[in-house]
């Protein structure tokens, strides 16, 4: 594991100059940036409280800050980059964009035009058939799993808003499940009105707000 972590680092510090590094695939040399920032950092962290160890401390945080980096919060494994390109695949010209977040995680953002009425949970029927084909994309790829977070625009207080962004989410995981993707790999969560992503006073703004955010990981095991 050191001697892998270490070429991991060596690898993206050197810019792909040191021997072996050119056969790295994708997946690899993502983790070996990662490791290489969170190495320095490490590193960093473990020169100024390491009092009169100074170098072994250092290089004890740049062991530690190396495989945090590495693992960036969750896996980015070969798995994720065939499910990102699954996820792109399955998505492509509904104006879904997939994005990969800083802790490793893919994100679908949805577009207002396919996600929900005001004051309402159930589906619109043009996010159907894109529910259906990412459905299929995770019921390949089985290692990942989903987290679904409901959010509403701030027509209506939280009393309404609250329970109306979880049932925003659950319809989305249910929805999934009856296209066979198993509900333990699907968690949900309800921000209400609380997070908007454009403004509320316009009906633009307020159309953008009401969505789902769908998030695929995978966790270290």
């Amino acid at each position: 594991m050191k001697n892998t972590l270490a070429k991991l680092v060596a690898c993206a510090v050197l810019g792909g100059s040191l021997s072996g590094c050119a056969n790295m695939d994708e997946s690899q040399r993502t983790t070996a940036t990662g490791a290489a920032v969170g190495a320095v950092a490490g590193a960093l962290l473990g020169t100024v409280t390491a009092g009169g160890n100074k170098g072994r401390s250092a290089a004890t945080g740049a062991a530690v800050g190396a495989a945090l980096g590495a693992g960036g919060g969750y896996l980015w494994s070969r798995h994720m980059q065939e499910q990102k390109a699954a996820m792109e695949q399955a998505t492509q010209g509904t104006g879904i964009g997939v994005t990969q977040t800083a802790d490793n995680q893919l994100k679908l953002d949805i577009p207002s035009d396919l996600s929900f009425d005001s004051g309402h949970y159930d589906i619109n029927p043009a996010l159907h058939a894109v529910l259906d084909r990412f459905g299929a994309t995770l019921i390949q790829n089985p290692v990942t799993n989903v987290r679904i977070v409901g959010h509403t625009d701030n027509v209506g207080g939280d009393a309404i808003n609250n329970p109306l962004s979880v049932n925003r989410a659950a319809a989305t995981r249910d929805y999934l499940a009856s296209r066979g993707v198993a509900s333990n790999r699907i968690s949900i969560d309800g921000r209400g009105s609380h997070e908007p992503i454009a403004d509320n006073s316009t009906v633009a703004g307020r159309a953008k707000n009401r969505r789902v955010e769908i998030f695929v990981a995978e966790a270290p095991r």
